[in-house]
């Protein structure tokens, strides 16, 4: 029997297994080819980016771990990774971009970016049949040295980096314009403190300041969708984040923005999945970066976890599928770099996959009539069900690798691409 011949009778038992529960495995696979997940172009560089500076800065909780070899050194390269890592995930996505990803000719300073610094990008998305985000930069530039950018007290550097947001939206729209689909324009800044704080609020008003100034521009949600980001606490800031949760949050609410919610800014103990349907409650749409968080915000690469499974399960659940924007936010570079992004983004695939195959009109009627008996039960049992030969039958219709033989293509492209980098002073 050849191994096309036992994918598809698995599937075919697994189907009838699911039907028996009510679930139409063909219909959730459907689904699932037309929802995108947003890669990070982050993960390929280590948070480099492209700018024409030797005056970058590294700081703001922003660190990638580990030297791998082969981290992409240009644009192009980093565009070839991608390609690479995207012939190797199942459906159609989409790209997330930071500002000082931008090509230039000339240094450009972050409040002068214009669209155009972004074409070479549009016109790869577009060739890829790609749809575009996008994210401000705030970090790593010599005036967010003193750990404030849009909060900071001095007048300049605060009015520097609210040109920098409303040059950041103008692309965005662009992109959303040029694509034919709406670019999520995410704006998170690394304001905060090292130690306690004496004035928490008037960080907090120049924040809603600055805001107010970056949003004054409205712009058609056909081609941009403003969204902002809280953060607990990050390296630098461990005492005091001002754009926290709660600020932004009610941010949110009255200014009809995303909200964005990051899997790594919340307290270990905190879960994002419970917080989803308590803020689409009273927002229209809100925007998720999937990170991993060991201990601390340390952006590990997207696993498989019982964490990951219930964010999908909320969001299918609550039937938010079109409400709910889903992002990648992590950085590993002790491992290859193109792996990181498949192993991720097939982690976020499979666990939308497995809340899709959820029998959740069983569940819901046993939860509606008090039997938590059943629930349980029938929640533990969902756990064995044949999740597996969907999946392989899902990547084989959508000719990508099934199962662990994308690794295979990754070596061979590390063999043949990224070992042959050479790095100045090596």
């Amino acid at each position: 029997m050849t191994r096309t011949k036992r994918i598809e009778n698995a599937y075919e038992a697994a189907r009838q297994r699911y039907a028996e529960l009510g679930v139409d495995a063909d219909s959730a696979m459907e689904t699932l080819s037309k929802t995108a997940i947003s890669l990070h172009c982050w993960q390929g560089d280590d948070v480099g980016g492209f700018e024409k500076s030797e005056e970058g800065l590294s700081g703001g909780g922003i660190m990638a771990t580990g030297a791998y070899p082969g981290k992409a050194r240009t644009a192009d390269e980093l565009r070839a990774d991608l390609e690479k890592a995207l012939s190797l995930i199942p459906g159609s996505h989409r790209l997330n971009l930071h500002a000082m990803y931008a090509e230039a000719k000339e240094k450009v300073d972050r409040n002068e970016l214009e669209p155009e610094h972004f074409a070479a990008w549009i016109d790869w998305a577009r060739a890829n049949g790609l749809g575009m985000d996008f994210n401000g930069t705030f970090f790593s530039h010599p005036k967010a040295q003193s750990g404030f950018t849009l909060s900071s007290a001095d007048e300049g550097i605060r009015r520097f980096w609210v040109e920098h947001g409303i040059v950041c939206r103008k692309i965005g729209a662009a992109m959303g314009r040029e694509l034919g689909t709406p670019c999520v324009t995410n704006m998170w800044i690394p304001d905060g403190s090292k130690d306690i704080p004496v004035d928490r609020k008037g960080p907090r008003q120049r924040l809603r300041k600055s805001l107010d100034e970056m949003f004054a521009e409205k712009m058609d949600r056909n081609c941009l969708l403003d969204a902002v980001e809280s953060k607990l606490f990050g390296i630098g800031s461990e005492c005091y984040v001002v754009g926290s949760h709660e600020f932004y949050l009610g941010y949110a609410i009255e200014n009809k923005t995303l909200l964005c919610l990051d899997t790594g800014h919340f307290h270990p103990t905190e879960v994002v999945s419970d917080k989803i349907s308590s803020v689409l409650t009273f927002l229209d749409e809100i925007l998720l970066h999937v990170s991993r968080g060991v201990r601390w915000d340390s952006d590990h690469v997207v696993i498989l976890s019982d964490e990951l499974k219930e964010l999908a399960a909320e969001i299918v659940r609550g039937g938010y599928l079109e409400r709910v924007h889903i992002g990648l936010d992590f950085f590993d570079a002790s491992i290859n770099r193109v792996a990181a992004w498949v192993i991720g983004t097939r982690c976020m695939i499979k666990a939308l996959l497995i809340a899709m195959l959820e029998p959740t009109q069983n569940l819901r009627r046993a939860e509606d009539a008090g039997d938590c008996t059943a629930r349980l039960a029938m929640l533990e049992e969902n756990k064995t069900l044949p999740f597996g030969a969907v999946w392989d039958y899902y990547c084989a219709r959508q000719d990508v690798p099934v199962a662990e033989n994308w690794l295979r293509d990754v070596r061979q492209y590390e063999t043949e691409v990224t070992s042959l980098r050479t790095y100045a002073g090596k």
